[in-house]
């Protein structure tokens, strides 16, 4: 790995590293057309909504997630860069 892939990757890794924040990119991810809407997030967890969108906000700030509103709810979507770089750095770690 470059010097700049781990500059691209690290704060990536520094998102995912919360368990909630693990689950919510699982969930987005396995969600029926890729994305999520804040809706049908909140059900899964045992916290606030508030603390669900702080924890959607930082994954989105990380380049994570891409959020468009619609009407009054915000719907999440992977970033495809975003889940090429975490891909790319665990399929060079399974051919060491």
């Amino acid at each position: 790995m470059t010097s700049q892939q781990a500059e691209t990757v690290a704060p990536l890794l520094k998102a995912v590293a919360d368990p909630v924040r693990l689950r919510l990119m699982s969930i987005v991810l396995s969600h029926e057309g890729g994305e999520a809407c804040v809706c049908d997030l909140i059900p899964a967890f045992d916290l606030s909504q508030p603390t669900i969108s702080h924890h959607l906000k930082v994954l989105h700030e990380a380049g994570l997630l891409d959020r468009e509103k619609r009407g009054t709810w915000v719907y999440y979507q992977a970033r495809p860069e975003a889940m090429q770089a975490m891909s790319a750095l665990f399929a060079a770690g399974a051919t060491c």
